[in-house]
């Protein structure tokens, strides 16, 4: 017995329609058919709360839906292993270049048509698929936000939500124009990669997901010899009269600072302090990154040159 099957069987045991599902579910009747008659795959149950919601109405054992998918999805995974990868469809690599910052479009355009769905672009779409992804599995269940999504992308509430299940459930192999596009495309306000070291920031809509900018490197690091404490912080923290309101996260970022051949006083870390704090340093996310067309950005800085 797979999914569709024991989900019909329930269904007529408990005298139960398919849009009685759909409301428990939170979905659309559409979806509900789709997923009855084998026309959608079921979700992974790792990216999704439907089956605790099915499993809830019709009076099944807590993880039984879940259970039967997980097997049902390695099956299916088994028949297509000997497939081959078919490269992204044009609107969503159209989707993915139009939210890149402009000075640099035009190149990656180049390089991704000339090696389609290589490297490069398989880096870029799968980064910006995982971290969208975390915001949306962090919004599921908040209506609110479901609802604002749900109005940028003109559609319904539970229509949304389909759209959102499907999404977390997808695969950068896998991506469509209906779960992949109309959902990027509200979520995502801009992204832009430094070819030289492949640091990509990703910054959102701020409609949706307020001041949320992420940052990745790719760089090359010496191996990590475990947390070693430099006596000037050491003494730095020990001097209420330069250290008495640092905070937590401020602490982190100091610690994190290395040196090769210099060993920083005390002083260094009081006054890397208040650069930390300057307000110039640090601006809206978003004009932030229009300033800097073309520029990538740098988490940390090389402390050598100190």
């Amino acid at each position: 017995m797979d999914v569709p099957l024991l989900i019909r069987h329930r269904l007529e045991e408990l005298g139960l329609e398919q849009r009685d599902l759909a409301g428990a579910a939170q979905v659309t009747e559409s979806y509900i058919s789709q997923l009855l008659t084998r026309r959608k795959a079921p979700p992974a149950p790792t990216r999704t709360d439907i089956y605790e919601k099915m499993d809830e109405f019709l009076k099944l054992p807590r993880g039984k839906l879940a259970t039967l998918a997980d097997v049902q999805r390695k099956e299916e995974l088994k028949r297509e292993l000997g497939d081959e990868t078919a490269p992204l469809l044009p609107e969503v690599r159209d989707l993915i270049l139009r939210k890149c910052n402009p000075d640099n479009a035009t190149h990656l355009r180049a390089i991704f048509e000339k090696q389609p769905f290589g490297e490069l672009e398989r880096l870029v779409t799968q980064t910006v698929l995982d971290v969208v992804k975390r915001v949306a599995k962090d919004e599921l269940e908040n209506a609110y936000w479901l609802r604002m999504v749900a109005q940028l992308s003109g559609r319904s509430y539970e229509e949304m939500r389909v759209i959102v299940l499907e999404f977390l459930d997808t695969d950068i192999f896998h991506l469509s124009k209906e779960n992949c596009v109309s959902f990027l495309d509200p979520l995502i306000e801009s992204w832009d990669i430094d070819l030289a070291t492949f640091g990509l920031e990703i910054v959102f809509n701020p409609r949706v997901a307020p001041g949320q900018v992420k940052r990745f490197e790719f760089v090359e690091r010496e191996p990590d010899q475990g947390v070693v404490e430099e006596p000037g912080l050491k003494e730095f923290l020990q001097d209420p009269s330069l250290s008495g309101t640092v905070t937590k996260e401020e602490v982190e970022y100091l610690t994190r600072l290395r040196f090769k051949n210099k060993r920083p006083t005390p002083l260094f870390y009081y006054r890397e302090l208040q650069n930390l704090r300057d307000s110039l340093h640090f601006g809206n996310p978003v004009t932030h990154m229009k300033r800097r067309r073309g520029l990538s950005p740098v988490v940390g800085r090389d402390t050598d040159q100190r």
